[in-house]
């Protein structure tokens, strides 16, 4: 995983071609760099807090996880699929996705942006 700053972790990347706030990315495929890992839940475009969460399905037994804008690598609209720069062991690994604070509690925020920024 590249080493991304914390404070950048909650933002999206630029990406040549398409406008990330501009496309709904509810339903979209999430690939990750080894495989696909489930299809995006909610997507949010706030500057500085923008993260998609992501429905596993049976992956890893329908858990859903939340990755921050700053992880996705690319978007292709006409594939409807999300490319993140992380690894399915990475995603798995991560902090356990809590539905109850996930878009308020800094606390929760940190941990997430300190376990994907980290390099």
């Amino acid at each position: 995983m590249a080493r991304i700053a914390v404070a950048e972790i909650w933002t999206f990347r630029s990406m040549p071609g398409v406008d990330p706030q501009s496309v709904d990315l509810t339903g979209f495929k999430v690939e990750a760099t080894d495989g696909s890992i489930g299809k995006v839940d909610e997507a949010t475009y706030e500057t500085g807090a923008s993260y998609l969460v992501v429905d596993t399905g049976p992956w890893i037994l329908g858990r859903k996880v939340m990755l921050p804008a700053g992880v996705i690598d690319r978007i292709d609209s006409d594939e409807q699929s999300v490319y993140v720069d992380l690894t399915k062991d990475e995603i798995k690994d991560s902090p356990e996705f809590d539905p109850d604070v996930h878009r308020n509690d800094s606390d929760y925020r940190g941990r997430l942006g300190s376990y994907y920024g980290r390099g």
